[in-house]
């Protein structure tokens, strides 16, 4: 399945979240890439759109691995057995965490301006990328959306690889894709148009 552009992607995406529709959800895009799918979902279901600003806590000798993950709010997401793993120290974890943080903050100020962030304590989460590779920057928001209370998340996205569902079945309650397709590279080969989207064009999205 090939999406003309994001924009096509969410508009088939918010027809199998259709079901959501309810004044307790709230839809989140994960910034940059997902606004413009999350916009999308939010205009159809009729819910408010907001950004889940999250920042993986990349090991110090290893920046992929994420030994957790950071949100708004002072959430804070560690995985102890993963610090043990890669021998980090409490002092190296808290200098990545306090370097992750001032780069968070600055992007939700970016992004979101003066309004106040969506509360979504007790309510339905619908957490939009605009695809999926790995899994770990969608992990991170799930995890901390659940830590600022949501009732249920739902992970939402056009692509992704099989079987990543159940990679994600701990911090997800549901996840809806609309294709997973065996010989998965890249996000972007499953769009005709994938240029990346700007700081600006979230900030549009948000504020409409």
């Amino acid at each position: 399945m090939i999406f003309a552009d994001r924009v096509e992607a969410g508009r088939q995406l918010a027809q199998e979240l259709e079901r959501f529709r309810g004044p307790d959800v709230v839809v989140l895009g994960l910034p940059r890439g997902g606004v413009p799918v999350a916009r999308q979902i939010a205009d159809a279901l009729g819910a408010p759109l907001d950004v889940v600003v999250v920042r993986k806590l990349g090991a110090p000798s290893h920046q992929e691995l994420a030994m957790g993950a950071i949100g708004e709010g002072g959430v804070r997401v560690v995985s102890r057995d993963i610090v043990r793993s890669v021998g980090a120290t409490d002092q190296e974890v808290a200098q990545v965490e306090e370097a992750e943080r001032a780069e968070l903050e600055r992007r939700a100020r970016q992004f979101r301006g003066e309004r106040v962030r969506a509360d979504v304590n007790g309510k339905t989460a619908i957490v939009v990328d605009d695809g999926i590779a790995t899994g770990a920057t969608a992990r991170a928001a799930c995890q901390v959306v659940r830590a600022l209370g949501a009732a249920h998340i739902v992970l939402a996205t056009p692509v992704a690889p099989p079987g990543l569902e159940h990679r994600l079945a701990d911090v997800a309650d549901e996840f809806v894709c609309l294709d997973q397709p065996r010989h998965f590279a890249a996000v972007g080969q499953f769009y005709a148009n994938f240029d990346q989207t700007t700081d600006a064009e979230v900030i549009a999205a948000l504020a409409r």
